[in-house]
Order: structure tokens, then sequence, then C-alpha cells
């Protein structure tokens, strides 16, 4: 097996090791976007083979990187025992590493030749693909001590005689032991680290994982064009997200119903709301689906948060997001339920409006032909609407720290993650007096929402929720959704 140097125009090959549980499949999981890649399990030696992956370039479908993931070295210090009984030490460590390939007990045989004790065919495996690859990224839980067998893997891995840069997992947790790690690594001449959270993912982290990686190879025209497309596509990514956004609010904010005067609203009202929840979960869903979060019992997403379940008419919600709608001596009856009192009032008594409707719809009587007609059009309010935008961009910005590697919900929230919002739904400190204009947690206050979404609630034919021909009106509202989707870009509530 012989190691040669990468040459210009070729795809990197990259192999991902270390100890068993450190989380390598994690790591490529995210890189990848790819919840399925691998097996995930808290558990040693989960990966039992290495397996390949392809980083390609999104345009073109040229290769730019192969990834190597290999299985956990579980017996360094065991191997490096035998490495020294058994090969000579003036030979190089590639051809002391060659020698322990060839021996029995690097083999996968019949146990009755070969003690499992004596059994490394595992490390075998991983030190196959290191003589195969131009490079290999160490993964370290960041969790856990310096401890001798670390050592020992650093030391078996150094012979391989390729760069080798240590990445660091899991470390947004309070018990990193980076400082400890990184002494060890420089007096091992391992100068060149990173951090790389496969659970709190954040995308800058990834850019300074490459360019260490590019630092460390004489040709890195492939990590260059990498980083490049990457970083494009990411961009993409948030333009898309913003316009899938933008267009779900047009469509509701458009969305009306008419009913005559004397007409109970009650059952109009159910319907509108239904059509709502069902929209914004589509919405939800199409977000997923663009970050690649496609199944939840296989990497957990923000929609298992209390946050997204709850009913969007659900007064309480818009009164834990500080949104009042209403003013006057009602505001305190009213609060959360979106109702015109004065319009409602009148038709069915504001003792039956409050107690009956739960809240998101205005009635619109201002019209005087509909005065004439008595005709009575029936809308989504703004608290509802700037109540949507919120949670929707709050999704967004979950969904672009989330690592592919996430599996349980105690893993949900990044770490910028925990703001107002959650605070106030958490510990009920809602301030019932606090200033809407100057409220961190909504988008934009409830009584100034975006003239894009003022003009649709002119344009009942931009909702395909009132006309029900779901390609001709959203056509119809595609600039709109284009010119609020920039505006929906300057609401980031990333950290």
């Amino acid at each position: 097996m012989t190691k040669k140097i990468i040459a210009s125009g070729e795809a990197l090959k990259l192999a991902v090791v270390g100890h068993t549980n450190t989380g390598k499949t994690s790591i490529l999981r995210t890189l990848l976007r790819d919840v399925y890649f691998g097996e995930v399990k808290n558990e040693a030696a989960t990966t039992r083979h290495v397996e390949q992956a392809r980083l390609t370039d999104s345009q073109t479908g040229e290769v730019l990187v192969a990834l190597y993931d290999t299985p956990g070295l579980e017996d360094a210090s065991g191997l490096m025992d035998w490495l020294e009984d058994n090969t000579a030490s003036r030979r190089d460590g590639i051809e002391r590493l060659q020698q322990f390939l060839a021996a029995d007990i690097a083999q996968s045989i019949d146990s009755s030749r070969v003690s499992d004790s004596y059994d490394y065919s595992q490390e075998a495996k991983v030190i196959r693909q290191l003589l195969a690859s131009d490079m290999a990224i160490y993964v370290v839980d960041a969790r856990e001590p310096v401890l001798g067998k670390y050592k020992d893997e650093l030391a078996i891995l150094s012979w391989a005689a390729i760069p080798v840069m240590p990445v660091f997992n899991f470390t947004d947790s309070q018990n990193a032991n980076i400082d400890d790690w990184q002494t060890m690594l420089a007096r091992r001449n391992l100068h060149i680290s990173t951090r790389f959270d496969s659970v709190a993912f954040e995308f800058e982290d990834e850019m300074r994982l490459w360019q260490n990686l590019a630092t460390m190879l004489t040709h890195s025209e492939m990590l260059e064009k990498l980083m490049a497309r990457r970083t494009e596509d990411w961009a993409q990514l948030y333009d898309e997200a913003n316009i899938i956004i933008a267009d779900f609010l047009i469509n509701v904010a458009a969305f009306v119903r008419e009913i005559n005067e004397d007409d109970d609203p009650m059952p109009v009202l159910e319907q509108m709301q239904e059509a709502v929840r069902q929209s914004e979960r589509a919405m939800q869903h199409n977000l997923l689906n663009l970050y690649k979060f496609y199944d939840n019992a296989v990497a957990a997403t923000p929609l298992e948060l209390q946050a997204y379940q709850q009913d969007p008419f659900d007064p309480e919600l818009l009164k834990s997001y500080g949104i009042r709608t209403t003013s006057g001596a009602a505001a305190g009856a009213l609060l959360g339920l979106g109702i015109d009192a004065a319009a409602l009032g009148t038709t069915l008594g504001l003792g039956a409006a409050i107690g009956g409707i739960a809240g998101g719809l205005l009635s619109n009587t201002s019209s005087i032909a509909d005065r004439i007609t008595g005709v009575k059009r029936l809308y989504i309010d703004p608290a509802t609407l700037t109540l949507l935008a919120t949670r929707a961009i709050d999704l967004l910005t979950a969904l672009r720290h989330r690592g592919h590697a996430a599996t349980d919900a105690t893993q949900l929230l990044y770490k910028g993650e925990k703001n107002s919002l959650y605070t106030s739904l958490n510990d009920g400190s809602y301030d019932n007096n606090a200033d809407e204009d100057n409220n961190p947690i909504t988008v934009w206050p409830a009584n100034k929402l975006p003239s894009e979404l003022k003009k649709a609630r002119g344009k009942p034919q931009w909702s395909s929720l009132s006309s029900g021909k779901s390609e001709q009106a959203q056509l119809l509202r595609a600039d709109m959704a284009w010119s609020l989707s920039g505006k929906l870009q300057s609401y980031k509530r990333e950290s």
C-alpha cells in the first residue's frame, strides 16, 4: 500500500477517525446534511466498517471531497504495545503500520487462531483507510478528559504520514476540556485544530474547518471550491426559506370569507382557523424539507418544542409573545382574541363573542357597499399574522443552527435560542403593560404590518385559502412574496 501526494484537481480523500463514541458519524451527518447517513447510537463501536460519502459541487456534480467514516479506535494502547514489541523502531511509521496490517491480529479471522483479546481488526480498518487517504480529521469528544489512550491514538495516527487535524465535537457542553486537549495536542506538534459541534451547528464553524484543512495542503483547490459553493448554497437556502415564509404569510393575509350580516359567524370562523393551522403546518414542513430534516424519528426538530406545537389561535400564546390586540376598557377581556368587539358585539353580543370565538379573526365592515348589502367580511387579524410571522422566523433560525445528528428533545435548543420568547413561555414573566413598539419578541409590532401584508388584505384572489386555486393564487402573489422575503431577512433572530 503506497501513499501518494494529492495532485491538483483530484478530489480530496478525507478519513474521519477517532476513539469510539466521539461523534464521527454525527459530524458526517451534519456535514452531509443527511440524517440517514450511518448509524448514531449512544454506545461504543456503532460503526463497524468504513463507509464512504461524497461532497459534490451542487452545480456541476463534480466530487470535491470523499469522506470516509471509520470504526472507532477501541484499544490503541494495546495496539501500541504490540507495535513496540513486534516492529522495528528503526523503520518508518508507514512500514511499521504495514507490518501490523500483514499480521494475523489485523485480520477478521477465526477466533480459534487468534484470541479475542488480541483482535485488532477494527483498528486495522482505520489504519488501512488512513494509508489510502490524503488527510484525516481526528474527532475529539470535548467533554472527555485527556487520557493515555488518546495520546497513543495520536501517536499511531502520526505514523501514517498524512496531515491530521483534531476536531472538537460537543463544544457547547459546559463540561468541555478544550484547553487541556490543546495543551496535549501542542506537545505532539498538532497546532491546528477546530471546533465543530454536530448538534449545535454553526455554519461559520464548518467554513473554519475547511479553511484549516486547506492550510495543511499543498494543493487546496478542491477545498476552496467546496467552501465557495457551500457558502453560495447556504445563502440560497436562506433566500428560499424566507420566500416560503413570505408566501405563506401573504396567502393567509389575503384569506377572506364573506357572510351575511345576520349570519352566525362561528362556523365560518372555525373553518378559517383550521385552514390557517393546516397552512402553517405545510409551511413548517416545507422548511424542514428544505434543510433536510425529513423524519422526526431520525433527527429531532424544533417542531417538538411546545412553542411550535401550541395552537396559533390560543389566546395564551398571543399573550406569551407580548401581543396585544385591543385597547381601552375591553383590553383585558379580549386580550389575545383579536376580535373587533364593535362589529361582532352588535350581532352576537359581546359576551357571546368573548366566550365563543377562539381569536385570530377580524370583521371588516368599513366598506359602504358591504354595509348597504349587509355583507360582513372576515379575515385574519394583524395580531395573528404577527404571531405566525414570528413563529416562522424562529423556526428558520432554529433550523439554521440544527446539526443533523440531534436525536432527542434535550438537544433541540441551540445556544442562542433561549431568548425572551422562550423565557416568557416558560416562566410566565410576560408584562401585560409592556410597550409593544419596543417588544423584542415579535418581528414587528402587531399594529405595524409590512406594506405587502396590508396590500394582501384587499386581494382575496391572492389566497388559495379563499379561491381554492393554489397555482394561480401563488403566481398572483409571487412578486409580493419576493418583496416581503427581503424584509423578513432583516428580522434575523440569530445571536
